[in-house]
């Protein structure tokens, strides 16, 4: 296959124990209506049986042979650190950030790379994403990132129906199955590799903005998505940890300060809240433990904080026409079945 009968795509899959959804989500690629230049597949320290299986697939597959690059870590980077490491590596106009249990359509690529056409103020483009085995329930159309701090998968959970814009504005997006410009994603750092995983791609979405730079929802790149496969679910303690521990860190360092001084109040009230709902569902230990380590942090997301809004281009009037402001809109988290 020649480079002129592909996109100028780079598509990174970082895999941690991704079982049989990483081979389903190879198998998926494999069947994109127009490749990418080339497929980075990086494992971070698997345990199970996930990545020499894939490496078998690759070996076998007529049409992976050649276009799959495998990199095996030593340990967990984290999906930050590796991802970046993958990006940096990277040769593209485009790098396409794929997780292992994402199942992308075949049009999917093409779709994205379209979409980066067409809106060249744009530097990410998330995937309309749909519940895996619930194919007429949303997983998510982008992240909406709400006054108080949080964030959340716009229309999570709820009909397909036509009620979204088709490529329309969204906040950030979400990088389960998302396409970047690469010059974008460097010159603003890429991922907060302290992040580890979780909330990275919201953060990155913030600076995006800051930068200058819009994203975008594509209506036409589908994609079925488990979610949290590998960490256990949202409400996983991994998960919890990560999550809250990021989301306050997020908003120290991006928030313009005319905007903080009237928004820290609900960024403090969010603080009691979480705590009071996630002691309730048992996670008690996990959201102190994350909060007390957000605030021992909070020094060095200070410091990137001055980094980050020295660059700023947007205004403040730019960030506040992208975020959420209803009173109060968040979704809760439900308890465990």
């Amino acid at each position: 296959m020649s480079v002129s009968s592909t996109l100028p795509v780079t598509i990174v899959i970082v895999n941690f124990n991704g079982g049989d959804h990483l081979l389903r989500c190879l198998d998926h690629l494999a069947e994109q209506t127009i490749p990418p230049e080339r497929i980075v597949l990086v494992d971070n320290g698997s345990t199970d049986r996930s990545f020499p299986d894939a490496c078998e697939l690759v070996a076998r597959d007529a049409r992976l042979t050649g276009l799959v690059e495998l990199i095996e870590s030593t340990g967990n980077l984290g999906f930050a650190a590796a991802n970046n490491r993958a990006v940096e590596g990277c040769r593209t106009e485009f790098v396409a950030l794929l997780n292992p249990d994402a199942f992308p359509d075949r049009g999917w690529l093409a779709a994205l790379v379209a979409a980066a056409r067409q809106y060249p103020e744009a530097a990410a483009f998330g995937s309309r994403q749909r519940l895996f085995g619930q194919p007429d329930l949303l997983d998510g159309v982008g992240d909406v990132y709400h006054m108080s701090g949080v964030a959340w998968r716009d229309g999570h959970g709820k009909p397909r129906g036509d009620r979204y814009e088709p490529n329309g504005e969204i906040f950030s997006a979400c990088a389960a199955a998302a396409l970047f410009r690469r010059k974008a994603f460097l010159e603003v750092g890429g991922f907060d590799e302290d992040f580890f995983c979780y909330f990275e791609d919201v953060d990155l979405g913030f600076r995006l903005r800051l930068a200058g730079y819009s994203a975008r929802a594509v209506e036409a790149a589908g994609v079925a998505h488990v979610g949290s496969a590998s960490t256990g679910g949202e409400l996983s303690r991994f998960a919890v940890y990560h999550g809250q521990r990021n989301l306050l860190w997020c908003f120290v360092k991006n928030m313009p300060f005319p905007l903080v001084v009237p928004l820290l109040p609900g960024q403090i009230a969010l603080m009691f809240y979480e705590l009071a709902v996630f002691t309730r569902l048992g996670l008690g230990r996990e959201i102190v433990a994350a909060k007390w380590h957000a605030l021992l942090g909070l020094p060095g997301a200070l410091r990137k904080r001055r980094q980050v809004q020295a660059g700023r281009r947007a205004t403040c009037r730019d960030i506040w026409r992208v975020l959420d402001h209803r009173c109060w809109r968040t979704p809760l988290p439900r308890k465990r079945r």
